[in-house]
């Protein structure tokens, strides 16, 4: 007894075969599955723009409670001027405004060159995002070494505050008020060089953090991961150097 084979009609075959050449079928890339799959793209994020708004989201949930530290800071010192005016504006008078106004124009200089940076670094310009970073640190380092001669200053006439902190050249030109003692007075005088060297000392620091940082933006560009669909780490130091100059 011969087999036989049992074709299906052609009625019934030929929708199966279109269906399952359709299934088969590679789907078409879109552009959504093109950047999927850019080089660029870290693997846990969505697309470019969804990796580009998290970093910028990241930055200004730090940027945010900095502004509460400095702000606590800066309501501390504003509350206690309020108490001892006379002593505070005496240690104020005796701070170098020369020195004070230069750093400030240099720090404006920065701001000025880290935006040409971010600007550079978004047309993705290599060579002079690097040109305008190193402008940036340069000044960044100026600003360091005039407040460090600001530092010595205060140390040579002992108005650092603790052991060996001395007030008599702030005294020989204060106007003590009526009712409070030369020793009050003095203390009041070492508070507010206390909140002095606090809060110029945490700006330094953060100075001296995003000179840190600013080396390793500079390998990133360098070593081309600083495009123009990429850039985000340019723009968030960007963020972070015009936050400390505004502290400032």
């Amino acid at each position: 007894m011969s087999s036989t084979s049992v074709e299906a009609p052609d009625r019934l075959k030929g929708p199966i075969a279109d269906h399952e050449s359709q299934v088969l079928e590679p789907p078409s890339p879109t552009e959504r599955d093109f950047e999927h799959h850019h080089p660029e793209l870290d693997h846990h994020f969505a697309d470019l723009n969804q990796q580009r708004d998290s970093a910028t989201l990241g930055m200004w949930a730090f940027l945010i409670q900095e502004i509460m530290f400095f702000g606590g800071l800066v309501a501390a010192y504003l509350y206690y001027r309020s108490l001892h005016l006379e002593a505070f504006d005496a240690g104020s008078n005796h701070l170098d405004v020369v020195l004070g106004t230069f750093n400030t124009v240099v720090l404006i200089g920065s701001s000025f060159t880290m935006a040409l940076c971010v600007r550079t670094a978004q047309l993705g310009r290599r060579k002079p995002t690097l040109v305008w970073l190193g402008s940036t640190a340069l000044l960044g380092g100026v600003f360091l070494v005039v407040k460090a001669f600001e530092y010595a200053q205060k140390f040579e006439h002992s108005l650092v505050p603790g052991r060996f902190f001395s007030a008599d050249d702030v005294l020989a030109h204060a106007s003590i008020p009526a009712g409070v003692s030369p020793d009050a007075f003095a203390g009041q005088l070492e508070l507010f060089y206390g909140f002095y060297f606090v809060m110029t000392g945490m700006h330094a620091l953060h100075m001296v953090v995003g000179a840190g940082l600013m080396v390793w933006v500079a390998l990133r560009v360098q070593q081309g991961r600083v495009t123009q669909q990429r850039h985000a780490i340019v723009e968030n130091f960007g963020l972070y150097w015009h936050f400390v100059d505004i502290v400032w």
